[in-house]
């Protein structure tokens, strides 16, 4: 990254060189202590690259352990019982299920360990260059994880693993098995920190990071402007992506990757589409909530669609590489939810639709923010007229193992009497035979200027982002910019592994 890019690049996580000695060899003496070995990005990407022996000895570790090995599970490979697979796991959805022709392909997240979420990949893309640039003193400095929820899970996941204080900043409005799993995890119980509202309360978050931040002992890891999360994705989780078209153009060399949706957040998984647009040609497609429609419509409100946010474009989203953004309503997500997760719901899909029961059972592994992506998916297929070749690609950011509690308030919200087989049905008509390609917007270079534009309000006014950073972001060449800062940061990760001595 050039000089006159950035005018604080450390406030972004762009340094490419030790910024303080004193902490870079206090945390390398630390990490030799705890026999702590940091995995490269390409480690992560390509996890047949990992050294055997590391490998071996990865494979005799829990999943969900708090050891440090488990870093070397950071990736999309992962399998049953914490072996690794040669294809990431997903599953292609038949239009049996999705009443489209095209192939809806939804690779699974619920295999990253320790969280079953992949934001455990983006928290290690935040704080390894930190640490290796001695940003970062993991023996006095707390890492606060601001996030609606499966973030702040995962970079408190990496912080006990590399023996830091972790501090998790999340609605206090979230699902109530985002907090027991913290519970379990966090060093001390004020290390979770509930804000006011729910999904939609993103400001808030901000605003107690802002007041944390004056403690120069925290330090804030903003996953909606921390370009390491979207760089870990653009690398990681877009060639293991890339990977599974790859396994599936075996079996049908026809087959055209035509688009990869995912729900904004905080955009580190979109970066993951922009790395098939360039390899692939396919598009960007981005995806909120119809609740909360800011990129699409200037909206705004308040959704239950949980790890999505809203009301504001993340610093980290290339919005001038996004080429569709649409909408999905909380009302799809949250009777999807239960279409998949209730015997009524599985028996119509098995029974009425004919969908194979080997599809069903892997619907479990979807939580709200995957049936976002799917319905999203849909949308885009019946607007672009996509066939039986044609291949949208999406992710399960998490498994329905994190919503039992939101099922609950959702059946006796909307089905105080049970949800049955009317109700089955009435979903499936509804919420998946019934999508159409309303709430749709192939963007113009004009609309791609407007919203680029909202994010000012956001990250110049309120976060005091320097104007000639944000404006930056404008330019391709920015972004195509940050690409050469992975591999100087896995030089800088393996000179920090010959200091520890850990092999």
């Amino acid at each position: 990254m050039g000089e006159d890019a950035h005018s604080d690049v450390s406030k972004l996580g762009l340094e490419t060189e030790i910024i303080d000695r004193t902490v870079y060899e206090r945390t390398v003496a630390r990490f030799k202590d705890g026999c702590i070995r940091l995995p490269k990005f390409s480690e992560l990407a390509e996890p047949d690259s990992i050294e055997a022996s590391v490998a071996e000895r990865v494979e005799t570790v829990d999943p969900d352990a708090a050891d440090p090995l488990n870093l070397f599970r950071v990736h999309w490979y992962n399998g049953p019982g914490g072996g690794r697979v040669a294809t990431p796991e997903h599953v292609v959805l038949p239009s049996s299920l999705t009443g489209v022709e095209a192939q809806i392909v939804v690779v699974l997240a619920d295999r990253f360990p320790m969280i079953h979420a992949h934001k455990v990949l983006a928290t290690y893309g935040c704080l390894a260059p930190r640490l290796v640039t001695g940003q970062f003193d993991p023996g006095s400095q707390r890492a606060v994880w601001p996030s609606t929820g499966n973030y702040c899970r995962g970079g408190i996941a990496v912080s006990r693993i590399l023996g830091c204080r972790g501090v998790a900043v999340l609605p206090e409005g979230m699902s109530r098995e985002r907090f027991e799993w913290l519970d379990r995890w966090v060093e001390e119980p004020n290390d979770i920190v509930r804000t006011v509202g729910t999904e939609s309360n993103v400001k808030e978050i901000y605003d107690k990071c802002a007041e944390l931040d004056r403690d120069p002992d925290n330090v804030i890891f903003n996953q909606f402007s921390e370009f390491g999360n979207r760089l870990a994705h653009y690398f990681c989780t877009g060639r293991a992506m890339e990977s599974v078209f790859r396994h599936l153009e075996q079996a049908n060399p026809k087959l055209r990757l035509r688009g990869f949706t995912s729900a904004t957040g905080s955009a580190g998984t979109l970066a993951a589409g922009e790395y098939l647009k360039a390899a692939r040609g396919s598009l960007v497609i981005a995806v909120e909530a119809l609740e909360c429609p800011t990129l699409l419509y200037n909206g705004f409100g308040e959704h239950n669609i949980q790890g999505i946010g809203d009301k504001h474009v993340p610093l980290i989203h290339n919005v001038m590489n996004t080429d569709i953004v649409t909408a999905v309503s909380d009302r799809s997500t949250d009777s999807l939810l239960v279409l998949a997760n209730t015997e009524a719901g599985r028996r119509l899909l098995v029974d009425r639709q004919g969908v194979p029961a080997e599809v069903v059972a892997q619907l479990d592994r979807m939580g709200l923010s995957s049936f976002c992506n799917v319905v999203a998916a849909i949308k885009v297929a019946r607007r672009l007229g996509l066939g039986d070749e044609d291949v949208l690609m999406t992710v399960a950011t998490d498994g329905s193992k994190l919503y039992g509690s939101e099922l609950e308030k959702i059946v006796a919200r909307d089905w105080s009497g049970g949800f049955d087989r009317a109700a089955a049905e009435e979903v499936f008509d509804h919420h998946l035979a019934g999508v159409t390609d309303d709430h749709l917007l192939e963007l113009s270079e004009r609309d791609r200027e407007r919203i680029f534009n909202l994010g000012y309000f956001t990250w110049v006014e309120q976060q005091g982002v320097p104007i000639e950073d944000f404006v930056a972001r404008r330019q391709q060449s920015f972004w195509e910019g940050l690409h050469p800062l992975v591999e100087a940061w896995d030089q800088m990760i393996e000179e920090f592994n010959h200091g520890t001595g850990v092999d």
